[in-house]
Order: structure tokens, then C-alpha cells, then sequence
């Protein structure tokens, strides 16, 4: 049987776009005369659609959305996601689905039977789990049919499992000789390699092939990287779909050979990826087409501009350089061969003036030869309103440029700095923000060298270094990783060699600080644990490891 593997970016609720991809890739299928095209999880609706599962309306679209699919397209099989209604009295009202149809008969189907509620992950709030282990007999092989979550629950993987069964071994040993399971499952650095492990590890175990068809794209915070995959009876990976973007695989089970696609070869690469992709869906998916970056001649925001030009294109980013009186003259020359090298139109727009009547109207205790915080805290605030404000003229969508490190421990400005409507880089580190521009540089240089050699300064008062109120980035981002990612203690920390009195220090910071990222724009999430939804800490508490 040839098989397709068809990863598509579905848009959360937008059912004809989601259709008519489904269309447009079963067509291709066709003219490769394959039997049967595999789509991804929930793919009629998008994944995740959260709390709109709490809409009758939206269920309903759904539901009609297959039905027109079923009678629509011909001369293929189909298997993809959707929302089904549990018709018991009890239980949650929904079912995370798939479905086989072709011809215009429903042949199976089958419920998620695993639903995580860890991370980014909300399942059992809306759906029931389903019950049925019985493979389905179609063209000659049976097809255990799974749902994302359905295979990772294998005990010689997971040394505390989540779940009592495993639908995989259950299904083997009701018959089943192909697993398919269809996917949106998210991405982050590091989770490819452990996926490929676990899919063909089950591959090999119950001798059997093994297809996994994943979601692509991106929906607000959460990233799919695609790389939907095949692996033989003996585990070998033998089809590969490209990473963060729409593709179409075939997959032979009677030659165990497939297509192969190029993907990035480093987590920096990769990282780099997702933060374009992601930027490109969010903007876009949110209806907007440009976007506006503030400029300061520090890395952090070099990085996001790029991003912003390769996933918008040069025309579409608008840059704006706005010194003050303690901006170097260095960063007046860095803005500006960034911008060229980008092919960005730069503004620059002066605070000085600004800042100075602010100063003289809001107090007369604000003195202008003594900066504290709270006049760094103004220029901040003065510049995040500049951006608010050419967004608000223009209808640019403002692209804030924190990075994961300086967000985790506050050291950003609420109603400043922190403007925006996405955050592009709050989940990627200072020192990976490093890497990734070195990366970009390897070619060409798009980020002026200086601004990747200088030491990192937020320029709101006179010699100003991030070190003066931060220890070495490399020490900060291990210490944040340790805590935030791995769930490490204070005392664990402080075993592992760093100093105890700083990593106290650090861990105060991300607590304290909890209630600005509550009001942050949202982020794009590359690392195990980010910021964001996925992360739920109470504001208001008293809990203290030390």
C-alpha cells in the first residue's frame, strides 16, 4: 500500500481553509497513486482550539466540515483528526478523534485514549477518553489507529509512566500489523531526536511499520515542527517530511522505502526556524502583514528584526532607532548598517526632549544628573509608547525583542520594553540569542559584528553594563535552565557547584517578577518549559525555598 504523509498548517476555526488543504493534498496524493493520505490530529479544526471545544457552533462546524469531506473527495482514503460528540449521559461532552473514510463511507474510527494535561497540555478539561484497542482491516493490513499522546506511554521508554495502559502494545496484541498515529505534537529543542527514539524503538519492538503524521505551523505560542516520519519493521526511519513547513511524503509498505527530506542539522538551526515560522503564523494568522521593531544597537533586537524580515519580508518591517542622551554613537552606526544590510526602513526618533519634559512635569524630586530605576523606567515607558504609537497610525503589529533570560528575572520594563503584540525571542536564552546570530553570520553579515562582540548595555544612564546588575549571561542561563526547565531546587543548584547566595537571588528575581510576564504579550515557545500558559505559578503567595 503507498501511503501519503501529509503535514499541513491548519488555522485554528478557519474550517474552508482547513478543507480545502485537505483537498489540495489528497489531489496530489492521487496523481502519486497512493492508496490512503494520512493527515494530522484535529486537523479540521486546528490544534489547539481550547476553550472554543466549549462552543456548540464550533463543534458543529466541524462536524460539518467532515461530512462535506466524506461526500467531496473520491478515489483516495482519508484518515485525519476532528471533534466528534460523546453521545453518553457522562463523561466529557467531546472526543478527540480520527477518522478513515473513503468513497463516501466512514470505514473507523478512533478516540484519543491518552490525554495529557502537563505543559501546554489542557485535554481532560474538554475531552473523554476513548476505550477501543481493536485494530481495523483495510487493503489487506490491519491498522492500529492512534492519536498523538497513544504512543508515548511505552514502558521500556518512560521510566514512570503517566498512564495505566499503552494503546500501542494493546493493539499489537489485538492484530494490529501498521501503526498509524496521527500527530500535533510541539516542538522544542531537543524532543526530535528523542520522538525518532521512541517511534522507532515501538517500531522495532512489535516488528511492525509505524507511521506518524504531524502537525506544522504555528498557533499563537506553541510551534509544530512538522517532520512527520515512517520507520520499518526494524525501526529504521525510511520516509521523512521537511521541518516547519507544509509537505507531502509517500511511504511504500511493500518496500518499506520512502521520501526523505532535508531538515535543519543543529538545535540552532532548527530554533532559528521556529522563531521564523512561528513570527510568520502569528502575524499573519492574526491578520496583520507588517511589523514594527525598536532598534536599540544590542543583539536582542538585531535577532528579532531578522526574524521579522525573513518571515515577512524587508518591505513588511519598519525599524525605529530611538537614542537618548546616553545612547553611544556606536549604536547610531550599528542601527544603521543593520538596517541596511536588512533593507529595513529605519526612523529614528529622538527621546531627549521627551524625556526631559517628562521629567520636568511629572516631579520636582526627579533629578536629571541622578538616573535611578525609576527614570530608566521612563525612557523604557517613552519608547514603548513611540512603537504603540506608529502601531496604532500604521497598523504594524509591534514585535518586542526580551529574551528568555532577561524576562525570567524581570529585568525589563512593564509598559516599556515589554510592548508588544509577541514576544519573539522571551523563550530563547541570551547565550543561545549568541549562537543563533552567529549562526545567521556564518554566510553573510546580517548582524554587524560589534553588535555581537560589545557588551550587552540597556544605555539608560551613564557606563550602563547588563553585568552591573546581572551575573555573566552563561552562569544565568544555566542557573535559569536548571530551575525553570529541569524543576531543580535551590539546594540541587547550589550542589552543582554554583554559588548558593546567587542562585537565592536568581529564584527570588523569577518569582517577584511573576506578574509582569502575566502581562506580557505572548511568546514563541522553543525550550522544554516556557513562559507562558504552559507555566501557572500564583501572583499572590509566600512560599520560599530557602
Amino acid at each position: 500500500m503507498k501511503i501519503a504523509i501529509a503535514q499541513i498548517n491548519p488555522i485554528i476555526g478557519d474550517f474552508k481553509h482547513n478543507a480545502d488543504k485537505i483537498i489540495y493534498f489528497s489531489d496530489r496524493a492521487k496523481a502519486l497513486s497512493c492508496d490512503l493520505i494520512v493527515f494530522s490530529e484535529l486537523v479540521i479544526s486546528g490544534y489547539p482550539p481550547r476553550d472554543f471545544l466549549e462552543k456548540k457552533d464550533f463543534t458543529d462546524a466541524n462536524l460539518r466540515c467532515l461530512e462535506e469531506l466524506v461526500k467531496s473527495v473520491q478515489g483516495i482514503g482519508i484518515i485525519c483528526g476532528f471533534i466528534d460528540k460523546n453521545p453518553r449521559d457522562e463523561g466529557n461532552p467531546l472526543y478527540n478523534s480520527a477518522i478513515l473514510f473513503e468513497n463516501g463511507e466512514k470505514l473507523h474510527q478512533a478516540n484519543k485514549r491518552l490525554l495529557p494535561t502537563y505543559d501546554v497540555f489542557d485535554e481532560t478539561r474538554y475531552f473523554e477518553p476513548g476505550t477501543d484497542f481493536a485494530p481495523y482491516l483495510y487493503k489487506g493490513m490491519r491498522i492500529g489507529l492512534t492519536v498523538c499522546e497513544d504512543v508515548w506511554n511505552d514502558k521500556d521508554i518512560f521510566r514512570k509512566r503517566f498512564y495505566h495502559t499503552d494503546p500501542l502494545e494493546l493493539m499489537v496484541r489485538n492484530g494490529a500489523d501498521l501503526i498509524i498515529n496521527i500527530s500535533a505534537s510541539p516542538y522544542h529543542m531537543g524532543k526530535r531526536e528523542f520522538k525518532w527514539h521512541m517511534l522507532g524503538s515501538a517500531a522495532q519492538k512489535y516488528n511492525i511499520p509505524l507511521i506518524h503524521a504531524n502537525q506544522v505551523g504555528g498557533n499563537d505560542s506553541v510551534l509544530f515542527d512538522g517532520v512527520s516520519a515512517a520507520f520499518d519493521a526494524g525501526g529504521n526511519m525510511t520516509a521523512r517530511a521537511a521541518d516547519f513547513k507544509e509537505d507531502l511524503v509517500v511511504f511504500d509498505t511493500g518496500t518499506a522505502k520512502g521520501d526523505i527530506r532535508d531538515i535543519a542539522g543543529s538545535d540552532t538551526e532548527s530554533v532559528l526556524r521556529a522563531l521564523i515560522m512561528g513570527t510568520r503564523d502569528y502575524v499573519k494568522k492574526c491578520g496583520f502583514s507588517k511589523a514594527v521593531v525598536g532598534l536599540s544597537g544590542g543583539i536582542d533586537s538585531a535577532l528579532t528584526a531578522y526574524i521579522a524580515v525573513k518571515a515577512l519580508g524587508h518591505e513588511n518591517v519598519l525599524t525605529v532607532f530611538m537614542p537618548s542622551r546616553y545612547t553611544s554613537q556606536e549604536n547610531f552606526e550599528d542601527t544603521e548598517e543593520l538596517a541596511r544590510n536588512l533593507e529595513t526602513e529605519r526612523l529614528i526618533i529622538s527621546i531627549d526632549s521627551m524625556f526631559k519634559e517628562f521629567l520636568r512635569f511629572i516631579s520636582p524630586e526627579f533629578k536629571e544628573d541622578e538616573p535611578g530605576i525609576t527614570e530608566q523606567n521612563i525612557q523604557a515607558r517613552i519608547r514603548g509608547t513611540i512603537l504603540m504609537g506608529l502601531s496604532n497610525k500604521h497598523g504594524h503589529l509591534v514585535l518586542s525583542t526580551g529574551n528568555k533570560s532577561e524576562v525570567g528575572i524581570g529585568y525589563c520594563t512593564l509598559y516599556g520594553d515589554m510592548n508588544g503584540g509577541l514576544s519573539v525571542i522571551s523563550d530563547v536564552p541570551k547565550t543561545t540569542v549568541y549562537d543563533i546570530s552567529r549562526f545567521i553570520n556564518r554566510e553573510k553579515e546580517y548582524i554587524p559584528k560589534r553588535i555581537i562582540e560589545k557588551a550587552p548595555s540597556a544605555e539608560l544612564k551613564p557606563g550602563q553594563s547588563d553585568q552591573d546588575d546581572l551575573p555573566p549571561y552563561d552562569v544565568l542561563d544555566a542557573i535559569l535552565k536548571g530551575y525553570i526547565e529541569e524543576f531543580k531546587s535551590v539546594k540541587e543548584l547550589a550542589e552543582m557547584g554554583f554559588d548558593k547566595d546567587l542562585v537565592k537571588d536568581i529564584v527570588s528575581r523569577i518569582h517577584r517578577n511573576e506578574y509582569k510576564r502575566y502581562q506580557s504579550a505572548p511568546g514563541l515557545k522553543v525550550t522544554s518549559k516556557a513562559f507562558g500558559y504552559g507555566r501557572r505559578y500564583p501572583l499572590a503567595q509566600r512560599y520560599s525555598e530557602t
